[in-house]
């Protein structure tokens, strides 16, 4: 008859086996899972997901519609890689979350543009508009930057990516700014006078970029879309025969076949 230490012994062992032993999983040498927004992130991964499948490389594309949850499966190990971000707000993100993520490569920029339902030109905004910018630190520093270039306000440092509204120092039209979820801002861009939006969610909610932008960055922004990971990821070699891919001649003309200017290649 087994005796008590025995069976709390093999209790142990079914319980380790059941997790895995460290509750990792070990990586399909063969799929490749990836965060991404649905637009145009998820888009460009669809383009390339047949040329990686021909390379034995089956690419598993998990959309998100936020972007904290993308980095904190990233980090958690719960997905391999994410695609959706810039620099600047993954070197937040690391900085609030405690997480140590990294970019590998970039591949596009989307010039963030402002959008208004009410009024056709920025000069017709009116005294004491309502102006919704993003309320995480890196977009809405870029929002207020773009406001600056339009000549709508003035910020004490006129080049920090990371200014907030206390930075700003003249605001001649006295804009009553609110600071909303990236996600959100299109869909209450009725309910202000003018929404700075990141140019997936533009595009997600049927707006042009090109078209219907008040005023929106050009090609000489910063804002690089960078395919991210946890410290190691660019040596592993199915990430490898991702920005490989993401970073041919065939997607750059899809890029700008597709998107028209909207989004602009970085490579």
């Amino acid at each position: 008859m087994p005796t008590r230490r025995t069976i709390l012994a093999l209790a142990s062992a079914l319980l380790l086996a059941a997790c895995g032993g460290s509750g990792a999983k070990k990586a399909d040498p063969n799929t490749l899972t990836i965060a991404a927004t649905a637009v145009p992130h998820a888009e460009i991964l669809e383009f390339v997901k047949p040329e990686l499948a021909k390379e034995g490389l089956t690419l598993e594309i998990r959309v998100f519609n936020d972007y904290v949850q993308p980095n904190l499966q990233v980090d958690q190990g719960q997905i391999d890689v994410s695609y959706f971000e810039t620099k600047p707000y993954l070197d937040t993100f690391n900085a609030s979350r405690g997480t140590k993520l990294v970019p590998i490569a970039g591949i596009h920029v989307e010039p963030l543009g402002a959008y208004s339902r009410k009024w056709k030109t920025l000069a017709a905004l009116p005294d004491g508009a309502a102006v919704a910018i993003p309320n995480e630190p890196s977009n809405g520093g870029r929002a207020l930057l773009l406001l600056q270039k339009a000549g709508l306000i003035t910020l004490r440092n006129p080049t920090d990516p990371l200014a907030t509204l206390k930075d700003i120092t003249a605001n001649p039209k006295h804009l009553a700014f609110r600071e909303i979820e990236s996600a959100t801002l299109p869909r209450i861009l009725g309910e202000v006078d003018l929404a700075l939006i990141n140019t997936n969610y533009a595009l997600d909610a049927g707006l042009n970029p090109i078209r219907d932008a008040l005023v929106i960055e050009d090609g000489t922004s910063p804002y690089v879309n960078f395919v991210v990971g946890r410290p190691g990821s660019d040596k592993d070699p199915r990430v490898q025969k991702l920005i490989a891919a993401l970073r041919s001649p065939e997607v750059k003309a899809f890029i700008q076949r597709k998107y028209q200017g909207a989004v602009l290649p970085s490579f």
